[in-house]
């Protein structure tokens, strides 16, 4: 038998397709106001539940079981991105073992709609005795876990969005709102930055925009280095590099400090001119004296930024005596996920820092600012 999907756009009649769209506003809708209610309705015990985590010595213990239980598996893994120590336990699993768990210096947070699940009750007693305390999320005010929890977040009442009120919706877009808030909290609290965030993600897109200059550069081994005292057609032989090619050479002084740079539009430039001859002039006498640099242990999102705002193609990294460790050049960040600007990524420039105040922002600390009296880093 022949089974196909209906057609994306002949699926459904008109007023079927207007209703559709009204029910699922309408369902969006309530899950708005349940989150505006609880917003309206949060109190001390959300600061004491707070409190409660930041001294905490242990780990977190997010319980849960249903819908519940799916709520509690996300919360625990933003907990855990967040800079909180957090494990999800299972009420089943729990009884068959995996309460061994839990430590004193550990805290419990269980989730339960009702307040009065089977599990969740029949695990209760346990979580009270062996652990440092229990935090209850439930709509249930009366119910067995917000009675016994030493802190109970109460979620507002709300009609779940299913027309008969029974599938899970509302509450427990409003169970993940209330949790994902004391998460980012507690880890505001402890002053959890992008350097802390950027450890725990090392993966992904994420993980890349987080990551340090020194992870993405071009080691000093692929780079052209060339002392800047050599002719520029010297320098153009010495320093060649098998591999991939960048668009600049690095030159340094006698202390392997770098003291200046050499683009391929700045050789474009003398050829253009028809200045064949200074090719045997001392590379000093051309190079470009004023241009921007990083230091080692930037974020390469800030090496990003500054390439496009002083619309260069490629940013020498350098370590706190200013001696040349790497390079990033502009198509090795091509492929991150950041706003890039076509004038960053279309065409070569010169390696120019800004020449007056007025015409750049200043730039992260660990922008580094080379011949210029006007510019000076700020770190």
């Amino acid at each position: 038998m022949n089974m196909r999907l209906p057609s994306r756009r002949n699926g459904a009649n008109a007023t079927a397709k207007r209703r559709r769209l009204a029910r699922g506003a309408d369902i969006l809708t309530q899950a708005a106001n349940s989150i505006q209610a609880l917003a309206e309705s949060i109190d001390e015990d959300f600061l004491v539940a707070v409190d409660k985590l930041l001294a905490m010595q242990g780990c977190l213990i997010v319980c849960g079981i249903g819908k519940a239980g799916l709520i509690g598996k996300k919360l625990a893994a933003t907990f855990a991105s967040t800079g909180t120590r957090a494990h999800f336990l299972h009420p089943s699993e729990a009884v068959h073992g995996d309460l061994g768990c839990v430590g004193p210096l550990d805290v419990v947070l269980m989730l339960s709609n009702s307040g009065a699940t089977e599990e969740i009750v029949r695990i209760l007693p346990f979580m009270i005795r062996k652990s440092a305390g229990v935090i209850a999320i439930t709509s249930g005010a009366n119910s067995p876990l917000a009675r016994q929890a030493d802190i109970a977040l109460i979620l507002p009442p709300c009609r779940e969005a299913c027309l008969h009120n029974l599938a899970p919706s509302t509450s427990t877009t409003a169970m993940m709102a209330i949790g994902d808030a004391l998460a980012l909290v507690v880890s505001e609290a402890r002053g959890f930055g992008v350097e802390e965030f950027a450890e725990l993600h090392p993966g992904g897109s994420l993980g890349k925009r987080l990551a340090s200059v020194d992870e993405v550069m071009r080691s000093v081994q692929e780079c052209r280095i060339a002392s800047s005292k050599v002719s520029i057609r010297a320098m153009l032989v010495d320093a060649a590099k098998p591999g991939r090619r960048s668009g600049a050479t690095m030159l340094v002084d006698d202390q392997q400090r770098l003291e200046g740079i050499f683009t391929d539009s700045d050789l474009a430039r003398l050829l253009e001119q028809r200045r064949d001859c200074d090719l045997d002039t001392c590379v000093a006498d051309l190079m470009t004296k004023s241009f921007s640099a990083i230091q080692s242990g930037a974020r390469l999102t800030d090496a990003i930024d500054i390439m496009v705002q002083r619309k260069i193609s490629e940013l020498p990294v350098v370590d706190a005596e200013d001696h040349p460790i790497g390079l990033i050049d502009i198509t090795d960040v091509l492929g991150l996920d950041h706003d890039l600007t076509s004038d960053a990524t279309c065409r070569p420039s010169s390696n120019l820092a800004p020449s007056t105040k007025n015409d750049w922002p200043s730039g992260p600390s660990s922008l580094r600012l080379f011949g210029s009296d006007a510019f000076r880093e700020e770190s």
